[in-house]
């Protein structure tokens, strides 16, 4: 049972579902127009029709399939949802002659969605069109100094519209607004971590038992939460961690360390000299990453024939990756994935992915049931070719040396001033630039060492880290007096966008 989320291209849709996830409830994401058969698969409770970037009356707009909005369930309208249930339902939509954007206030509200609500209630606008004539058989129920039709709701008190977007952090009481929807929808709020975690290894159980599973680690806290639960539910499991030389100090031992202490069956290959090899001489950074992922698939395959036969090949895919390969809009490349996963179908294996309905968060707390160390748990996120795209330029022996000294000072000072958990990321980068400086009385040419620090949600966009200047001039003064071939210690005020969090 789930509350269904029809995505029709909000840049939001994922924050829906993560802010009905924290109210406990079991919610999916599908595209827009997918067929009612697919929307009674899921043994829907509730329904939200998602905002979006077209008008409702533009032809090429996305709309529900025919009979979704005929079955007999609470739906509630965000932004583009709530002018399509206006227009479905008889009323009007119109281009504003006023767009509104940004923050907004009600100036009323009433009814029961905004139950328990006192005072100025700040909201989130992004939008060009509005309501302009109701359907019949609904009401205003909220209002904002631009917008007299800011929410709606039917007579029958189970259909809402609001215009504005109460799932993200710029609509303060949004969470607030959701929980009471879905108390007015009747939706079962059961979804806990140790629910997820029984019904992840009931799958893993039901498909696997008997059978062999091939799991690649990355090291990261997902791929790492898999191999756990790969233990835990009991069945023949082979984790495959290959130490590609480009992993941060003291990784490999951490990882083999908590792995094999669980449980997990971990196969570790130590290629470094191979991945080094292909990397010489390569400047270009998706150069890069291409050689790093070809090599990592051929150490793969070639561990597997040797370890194998293996049935299953189990992938710690999570659900933002699965909503966005099955979505109806399309996003530029920016760049080859961080991550080196996506191993190709030849391989032959059927594949086992029990974590393709959780989100980061909710695999995080299935590694903490499941024992998994905060120090792999809680990790910043990193990228799969590693320290070859925080090196610019060439990688080497030296230059990867020299970055896992500096990185190591930079993360361990955080930590040491508890201040790890309050930034999403953070990073070292060295960069190809010498700069003159003095050591005593003489004179020295070293790299120039950029630090970055970021805070965000989920990654898709974040704000530079306001780290305290007493810190950073601490930090700054300590990797060049460790490493003395670092000359120089900038700090990063990129924000994303424009920039992308890794700087290649």
């Amino acid at each position: 049972m789930a509350v269904v989320i029809l995505d029709f291209g909000s840049q939001y849709t994922h924050l829906i579902a993560r802010r009905f996830r924290e109210l406990r409830a079991y919610s999916v994401v599908l595209p827009g127009h997918v067929p009612l058969e697919e929307v009674l698969a899921q043994k829907p409770e509730a329904l939200v029709l998602s905002g979006g970037p077209s008008s409702v009356f533009d032809p090429g707009a996305i709309r529900p399939a025919e009979g979704v909005l005929e079955l007999d369930l609470p739906v509630l309208g965000i932004c583009y949802g709530m002018q399509y249930l206006a227009q479905h339902y008889g009323g009007r939509v119109e281009r504003s002659g006023r767009a509104e954007y940004g923050k907004a206030v009600l100036t009323a509200y009433e009814g029961p969605l905004f139950a328990g609500l006192a005072g100025e209630v700040q909201v989130w606008m992004s939008h060009a069109d509005a309501v302009t004539e109701l359907p019949p058989g609904w009401r205003v129920v909220a209002r904002t100094e631009e917008n007299p039709v800011a929410a709606i709701q039917d007579e029958a008190g189970r259909r809402f519209g609001v215009q504005f977007h109460p799932e993200v952090a710029h609509t303060p009481k949004g969470m607030e607004i959701l929980e009471n929807f879905l108390h007015l929808a009747g939706v079962r709020r059961d979804w806990t971590p140790d629910h997820a975690l029984d019904v992840a290894l009931a799958e893993v159980r039901a498909k696997a038992a008997g059978e062999r599973v091939l799991l690649a680690v990355s090291g990261g806290v997902d791929s790492s939460t898999l191999a756990l639960l790969l233990a835990r539910a009991g069945v023949d499991h082979t984790a495959v961690f290959v130490d590609h030389g480009l992993l941060r100090l003291g990784e490999r031992e951490e990882v083999e360390r908590a792995l094999a202490s669980a449980g997990v069956n971990l196969v570790t290959v130590d290629a470094q000299g191979r991945f080094l090899a292909t990397l010489a001489g390569i400047d270009d950074p998706e150069a890069k990453r291409k050689i790093i992922g070809r090599e990592f698939i051929e150490v793969f395959k070639q561990k597997a024939a040797e370890l194998g036969p293996f049935r299953f090949l189990a992938q710690g895919t999570l659900y933002p990756d699965v909503i966005e390969s099955a979505g109806s809009t399309g996003a530029a490349n920016i760049k080859s994935h961080h991550n080196v996963g996506g191993l190709p179908a030849e391989l032959g294996f059927e594949l086992l992915e029990p974590f393709r309905f959780l989100f980061k968060d909710e695999v995080r707390e299935l590694g903490l049931l499941l024992g998994l160390p905060d120090t792999i748990r809680l990790r910043h996120p990193f990228p799969g070719p590693g320290l070859a795209i925080r090196i610019l330029g060439p990688v080497d022996e030296e230059k990867l040396d020299i970055l896992r000294r500096a990185d190591d000072i930079f993360i361990s000072a955080l930590k040491d001033h508890g201040l790890y958990d309050e930034v999403w990321q953070a990073l070292a980068v060295l960069t190809p630039v010498r700069s003159v400086g003095v050591t005593g009385d003489e004179r020295r040419y070293g790299y120039v060492l950029a630090l970055r620090a970021v805070t965000s949600v989920d990654g898709m966009t974040a704000d530079w880290a306001r780290l305290p200047h007493d810190f950073l001039d601490e930090v700054a003064r300590r990797i060049p007096q460790r490493i003395p071939k670092i000359g120089r210690v900038v700090y990063d005020l990129t924000s994303k966008p424009p920039g992308t969090i890794e700087w290649e």
